[in-house]
Order: C-alpha cells, then sequence, then structure tokens
C-alpha cells in the first residue's frame, strides 16, 4: 500500500475553515491540475425522523488511523498529490458542518473519483458511532444501506 506522504486527518469537536483546508491542501504544491473537495453537514431529518442533536463518539488514534489507510487506498488507485480529511465528533446541531474530505490530482478524474472514494469509504469503515436526538428520543445510527451499496462498486 503507498503511503501518501502529502495526507493529513484530524478528528476533533471544533469546526472547521472549508477555505483554510483547500489552501492548506495546495501548501507547497506546484503540479495539481484539479482539487476536489466534499463538506457534509448534519441533516435535519433522518429516516423521516427530525433530528435536533446528533453525538458523536469515536476512538482516538484508532479512528485516525483507519481514516489514514482509506486515504492510502485511494493514493494506490489514484494518482494524487495530496489529500486531507477533517471530522468532527461530540454534540452537533442540524446544519453544522460534520465532515470535509480534499484531494489533489493533476487530472480533475483523479480528484473527483478519489474524492468520492475516500467519502464512501469513510461512511462505512471508520470507527464513529452516531446517535441522533429528537423528540423520538435517543437512536444509534447503523450504516445505511445505500451507503453501504456505494461503498461496494469501489
Amino acid at each position: 500500500m503507498a503511503m501518501l506522504e502529502n495526507s493529513s486527518v484530524t478528528v476533533h469537536e471544533a469546526d472547521f475553515d472549508v477555505a483554510g483546508l483547500q489552501r492548506g491542501l495546495l501548501s507547497g504544491l506546484s503540479e495539481e491540475g484539479a482539487i476536489a473537495t466534499f463538506t457534509g453537514y448534519v441533516r435535519r431529518a433522518n429516516d423521516d425522523r427530525r433530528v435536533s442533536t446528533l453525538e458523536l463518539e469515536h476512538y482516538p488514534g484508532m479512528t485516525e488511523g483507519s481514516i489514514k489507510a482509506i486515504i492510502d487506498q485511494a493514493a494506490d488507485r489514484w494518482p494524487l498529490l495530496a489529500a486531507s480529511a477533517v471530522h468532527r465528533v461530540g454534540r452537533l446541531s442540524p446544519g453544522d458542518q460534520i465532515v470535509w474530505v480534499g484531494v489533489a490530482s493533476a487530472h480533475r478524474e483523479a480528484a473527483f473519483s478519489a474524492c468520492e472514494f475516500i467519502m464512501d469509504y469513510l461512511k462505512t469503515r471508520a470507527p464513529f458511532w452516531k446517535k441522533e436526538l429528537g423528540p423520538f428520543g435517543e437512536i444509534w445510527v447503523s450504516v445505511r444501506q445505500d451507503d453501504e451499496s456505494r461503498a461496494a462498486r469501489w
């Protein structure tokens, strides 16, 4: 497995600055021709349930290592120059940013594909535990079947 030298993984409670993350992704690069990014937000409803709060838990160290392995798998498949992922944990509200993935490559096809691959695998394989809270009470969230199907295509 290739180890992408210019990569980073951050898991924390604080919000993040998308423009700053993209600038960081470009830092020191000169041959990039494409950047693809994805920013995910906490949904207000999930499976017809109105969500008031989303709580995310993780195992520090293990979670970052798992996400780094996903990025390295992407680097095995596509010619990447850089890749970064940021994921928030703790208590989040609907509309809050929750995840950001950025990928730099010489060509757009590789950047788009790698960004989507990282996000699909992050949704299904990264060790996060999510609990939704709302008028329905509390529900631990399982991986969605459509997310599993998307990841299986890779």
